[in-house]
């Protein structure tokens, strides 16, 4: 795989950006963003939108960490 031109990167992170602020503005329903999440998946390389989605997986749970919200499985094995 080459690695992607600027231009290319950057209409990534676009694309990226816009379906992420979707998402917030849905409060995470995926549903009404379906079109932008097939501009993003077009948009970038497959490995990287892997690690755009564990990325924002992981910002919303330490957000909610550090916002006091976060309430661990009670099913958890020890």
């Amino acid at each position: 795989m080459a690695a992607p031109t600027m231009k290319e990167r950057q209409a990534c992170w676009g694309a990226r950006d816009e379906y992420w602020r979707c998402l917030d503005e849905h409060e995470g329903d995926a549903g009404p963003c379906r079109t932008l999440r097939r501009s993003f998946e077009a948009s970038c390389p497959q490995q990287w939108i892997k690690y755009f989605d564990k990325r924002r997986d992981y910002l919303k749970f330490k957000e909610k960490f550090e916002a006091g919200q976060f309430q661990p499985s009670t099913t958890a094995k020890s």
